[in-house]
């Protein structure tokens, strides 16, 4: 039986993933997410079992089916990535409930395990969009930022989570990168990074936050300094702060009561 739900969490990763690459081409083309997949280089439309995730790139061997031109790598990586990502979100809630199972007291807190989930599978979804558009189009939209700040945070109000520690968590988070943003004119940040903030803000309150802004930076500098001695970009060359936030957020969302542990227990 777990085996199974299993199955069925990455399958659904799969299929978000999918949903995701579609999701990210329209938003950059302006266009509505309504209507059949098609290839963005002969816009024929694409048939049901050329769109199975993951499977029909292998199948077609990374071509379109009509016009034979190559299929990015993005769109098996994204739904790859995402449906590991789900698979691991439901066992980092529920590993704890299947392998000790209390029927009793898994009954009396499946709704609020199952809200947290569904939460932090919405979290996952923003972060991977978030993550492609700013690493492609160097650009965080503030129509996947604004309206995920609210859901996210209405979320957390009803699981319980206490307002002020939320709210706290959002000025910090929010008002980090806008004093960045002052100080700097707008050269260091943009408007969507300070957004981005928010939404990290609203997730992980105080003071998980301050984590997760400082795993970006860490994070930021090594892949910088990478890039670097690589010759892969020079010192001052623009790299999309948002892909480490999302990053950061990833790893706090997953890891981050343990790294604070882990920190503690060394002080």
């Amino acid at each position: 039986m777990t085996y199974l739900i299993l199955f069925y969490i990455l399958t659904l990763g799969l299929i978000i993933g999918s949903f995701l690459n579609a999701l990210l081409y329209r938003l950059h083309e302006g266009e509505t997410i309504m209507g059949r997949s098609y290839c963005p280089k002969c816009k024929k439309q694409i048939a049901w079992y050329d769109n199975i995730p993951v499977f029909s790139f292998i199948f077609l061997r990374g071509k379109c089916r009509k016009c034979h031109e190559k299929i990015s790598w993005q769109y098996p990586a994204v739904e790859f990535i995402t449906g590991i990502l789900f698979l691991y979100a439901f066992w980092n809630i529920f590993e704890f409930r299947i392998l000790n199972f209390d029927i009793a007291y898994f009954l009396s807190t499946f709704n609020f395990h199952l809200l947290t989930l569904a939460r932090d599978l919405f979290f996952i979804s923003i972060m991977i969009i978030i993550f492609i558009y700013d690493l492609k189009w160097y650009l965080i939209l503030d129509r996947v930022t604004l309206p995920a700040i609210a859901i996210i945070f209405g979320i957390n109000l009803f699981l319980g989570l206490s307002w002020t520690n939320l709210l706290i968590g959002a000025f910090i988070g929010g008002g980090f990168f806008l004093a960045q943003f002052i100080v700097s004119r707008g050269r260091w940040i943009g408007g969507g990074d300070i957004r981005l903030g928010l939404l990290m803000g609203v997730m992980f309150s105080w003071p998980m936050i301050l984590l997760a802004i400082l795993l970006a930076y860490l994070i930021g500098s090594v892949i910088s300094i990478f890039l670097v001695v690589f010759g892969m970009k020079k010192w001052g060359s623009e790299v999309p702060l948002g892909i480490f936030l999302t990053t950061a957020s990833i790893i706090t969302l997953f890891w981050g009561n343990q790294i604070l542990s882990w920190y503690i227990a060394l002080l």
